[in-house]
């Protein structure tokens, strides 16, 4: 299950009431602050841009590679760990409006986690240390550390043991090689 806060609206769908529950300025900021960084080049730059004016916590030598698109109403409620590849036009979201509500959560990606091209993170998940999601996966629930998952639905494809026991295998026939 998602780890997501939900607020109920009235009248109309939660999306119209957007400015009600982020300020207009913050949201212009924050898209001009993206579509810069979705384009940058210079990886300590894009990252300094994302701890600076979007006040994510990103640890040192993470990777957002071409296109990424953060949330772009609550970018600070994403936290990417240290040496992590966010890969191309994934999405990351903190919030979903719906028709009679909104909710937010905090996304929480670990240290040394591979998130494959055109991957999809929603609200409320969390991807352990080392795990790898495979590109085009739909991140819907939490990602146990060091295990592969992929698809949509996102399901398991191998567990961290079997992924242990995979390197393992690789390791001894290189060096048999």
């Amino acid at each position: 299950m998602r780890k997501t806060v939900r607020y109920r609206v009235e009248e109309a769908n939660s999306l119209w009431q957007i400015y009600k529950t982020v300020p207009f300025w913050k949201v212009a900021k924050n898209f001009i602050v993206i579509q810069l960084g979705r384009y940058m080049p210079f990886l300590p730059v894009k990252n300094w841009l994302y701890r600076r004016l979007l006040r994510m916590e990103v640890g040192e030598h993470t990777a957002f590679a071409l296109m990424v698109m953060l949330d772009i109403m609550f970018p600070e409620k994403i936290t990417v760990g240290r040496n992590s590849v966010i890969g191309y036009n994934t999405t990351i979201l903190a919030h979903e409006y719906m028709i009679k509500e909104y909710r937010l959560g905090d996304v929480r990606i670990g240290d040394e986690v591979l998130v494959g091209a055109n991957t999809t993170i929603l609200p409320g998940v969390t991807i352990g240390d080392r795990a790898i999601v495979s590109a085009g996966t739909l991140v819907h629930k939490d990602v146990p550390a060091g295990c592969f998952v992929g698809g949509n639905p996102m399901k398991m494809i191998y567990t961290k043991e079997q992924m242990e026991q995979r390197t393992e295998e690789d390791e001894f026939l290189q060096d048999n090689v």
